[in-house]
């Protein structure tokens, strides 16, 4: 008994290592496990096994892929070069092309500056983006980033850094309430705020 106990308790510390998991919201998955570990536990353990050994940063844009060389986007040689979309984290991705309004490019920055939690531009993707907009003939850039004091503190120095490039650089319409991250954000009124983005 006491190693079923000391195993709940490991496992109930894991998950809420998790964002946005408390104790209670941990407790409940633990319960739901239990009740279908028969099921659910198996699937679980198949499905974070395929994300160890087959989910890796593609090395242009460090989005997710899968494979060898670069993700689908990076492959897909039909889009638009010009258009360089630069987003927090791979999720964004999936969102800003459900919408189908945007066709070029993405540079995923897995972060965004935040001094109070110690995370510096050091720490994002920022010098590569750097790197590879010298390299590719980058005629925009659309900042997707989240509209609080991290995405507008991100926002503003890669304005700093890139403005002298001269670069068109924009970012997205209003529409999008302040301070909600992209995930809260509908297809409609995401795919209104890139079509009607805003040049810095």
């Amino acid at each position: 008994m006491s190693f079923s106990i000391r195993s709940l308790q490991k496992l109930l510390y894991e998950i809420q290592k998790w964002p946005g998991i408390g104790p209670r919201s941990a407790q409940k998955l633990i319960v739901h496990l239990l009740k279908r570990k028969e099921q659910d536990i198996p699937l679980l353990i198949q499905a974070l096994e395929n994300i160890m050994t087959g989910i890796k940063k593609c090395p242009k844009c460090f989005g997710w892929m899968e494979g060898e060389k670069l993700c689908s986007i990076c492959q897909n040689t039909s889009r638009d070069q010009s258009s360089l979309c630069i987003v927090e984290n791979p999720f964004d991705i999936f969102r800003i092309e459900r919408s189908q309004v945007f066709h070029g490019y993405y540079h995923v920055l897995h972060g965004l500056i935040s001094p109070l939690n110690n995370v510096t531009p050091e720490a994002l993707t920022i010098q590569a983006l750097m790197d590879r907009i010298n390299q590719q003939a980058v005629k925009e850039l659309i900042l997707a980033l989240d509209t609080n004091l991290e995405g507008d503190t991100t926002s503003l120095y890669l304005v700093s850094k890139l403005k002298p490039l001269h670069i068109k650089i924009s970012k997205l319409a209003s529409g999008i309430p302040l301070g909600s991250p992209l995930d809260f954000i509908d297809d409609q009124t995401l795919t209104q705020a890139i079509e009607n983005r805003i040049e810095i």
